[in-house]
């Protein structure tokens, strides 16, 4: 189990227990927070569970792929340095305390 907190473009902020094994994209889906399309079921192929990782995160996350790092020259939200598609975030209890901001917009 990770908490993982889902911050909102308005400031607000959501803050949910994802079972292991899930990914940061499922763990929105199954607590059915706002901001997470995920139209493609977490395949790495739409770009619509875009997520900025937060800029003081020191927790270890996986490296992005090839396919994540295509998919996310198309997001509706602009690119940034801290962009992650969360279907590619693996949940487990090393990144307990994940910070991650939604976009304004997904599609």
């Amino acid at each position: 189990m990770a908490k993982i907190t889902y911050r909102h473009p308005n400031g607000t902020e959501t803050v949910v227990d994802v079972p292991v094994p899930n990914t940061v994209m499922r763990g929105a889906k199954i607590n059915n927070i706002d901001g997470i399309e995920a139209q493609c079921g977490g395949s790495a192929q739409c770009g619509t569970c875009h997520v900025y990782i937060d800029e003081a995160n020191a927790l270890p996350l996986p490296a992005m792929h090839e396919s994540e790092d295509d998919v996310l020259y198309g997001t509706a939200a602009p690119r940034r340095a801290t962009s992650r598609l969360s279907c590619q975030l693996p949940v487990s209890e090393e990144i307990d305390g994940l910070v991650v901001h939604l976009p304004e917009t997904q599609s």
